[in-house]
């Protein structure tokens, strides 16, 4: 197997010296060159052909959600940004970005390698398997459904990973106030679930907010996972739902898990529910939403055709977990339509 042809492109050369050293060890990567601004980025890509680039978005000459906007309608590339605590990641997503890592704010050499290590090798490996052809695909918006059904107390639960942060808003901008409570799990780095709770909230319809213990569940709404070491759970209420937020070890190595809330779902709304799996690595999700399916639930997954990574969706398919799969355009119109037969 050939090794993951890797660019660097970082202005800080004391960490662009750091993340060559240990990235290097690695024999799947293979770093084929390194830049420190776009323009020499530029030269790199055509001259190596890398398969992924890691991007800084602070960059001189050209910052680096400007340089993806003009790089990737000509020059489609595997990316991950390593960012700040920035809601200017969004906009690098947007822009075509696979996926990011949050920058750590340590000076200490051990923890910067246990996280490039840990974190963003990994991020890597995963890009390397994004399909090239759903980067920064446009999503034709759709006409907006309506809901026929006044039945009370639906739940739609969302899940994804790798991809997920576009993917999520192409559904959710296409649904209307009528929407039943939306809860969701988007895995990304602690203090970013507010921001892209905040951003969504701006962009949509309906209200997004980072999810807190005690927040009701309503119409209109939708209540993200906050990131971090705590997962989020669906809980019954009176006559209504509330989310609960816990600490909690890792479910398929991640925290909040997508599994973990899909099952609370099963288990407290069971036939009022319907699950949707979208884009991501791995298999964090699949199993609880086939709780879902067997509680009576209806199961939506997003096709290989649209997805980044088509990991989630796939072992969640594969299980029988999902009852229909569709193109990412299409799944907004698919939620209207089982919620209309509930």
């Amino acid at each position: 197997m050939q090794p993951i042809k890797v660019l660097i492109v970082e202005d800080s050369i004391v960490f662009r010296e750091l993340l060559v050293q240990n990235l290097s060890r690695d024999p799947a990567i293979q770093i084929v060159a390194t830049a420190g601004d776009p323009f020499e980025a530029r030269d790199a890509i055509l001259a190596h052909q890398p398969d992924v680039m890691t991007l800084d978005i602070e960059l001189p000459r050209m910052n680096g959600i400007e340089f993806l906007r003009k790089l990737m309608p000509q020059y489609p590339l595997r990316v991950v940004v390593i960012s700040s605590l920035s809601d200017k990641v969004f906009d690098a997503m947007n822009a075509g970005a696979v996926d990011f890592v949050a920058k750590p704010a340590v000076s200490n050499r051990m923890q910067l390698e246990d996280f490039i290590k840990n974190e963003l090798l990994v991020k890597i490996k995963i890009a390397s398997t994004a399909k090239i052809s759903n980067i920064k695909k446009t999503v034709m918006v759709q006409e907006q459904s309506h809901l026929s059904v006044k039945k009370k107390n639906l739940i739609v639960a969302i899940g994804a990973s790798t991809g997920g942060t576009e993917a999520i808003l192409s559904v959710v901008k296409d649904f209307g106030t009528d929407i039943p409570g939306i809860v969701a799990v988007q895995h990304m780095p602690p203090g970013f679930t507010e921001m892209y709770a905040k951003r969504l909230n701006d962009q949509c319809r309906i209200r997004v907010k980072e999810a807190r213990t005690g927040d009701r569940v309503m119409p209109g709404s939708m209540l993200i996972a906050p990131g971090g070491d705590e997962h989020m759970r669906l809980v019954k209420v009176g006559g209504g739902y509330q989310v609960e937020i816990k600490p909690g070890p890792k479910v398929n190595g991640h925290c909040p898990s997508v599994d973990v809330l899909f099952e609370s779902v099963a288990k407290m709304a069971g036939a009022d529910a319907v699950g949707i799996i979208l884009t991501g690595m791995g298999g964090d999700g699949a199993k609880g939403l086939l709780a879902m399916r067997n509680a009576g639930a209806r199961t939506i997954g997003q096709d290989e055709s649209t997805c980044i990574v088509y990991g989630m969706p796939k072992v969640a398919y594969d299980l029988g977990a999902v009852e229909r799969q569709e193109k990412l355009s299409d799944i907004a119109g698919r939620t209207y339509a089982v919620l209309n037969k509930m």
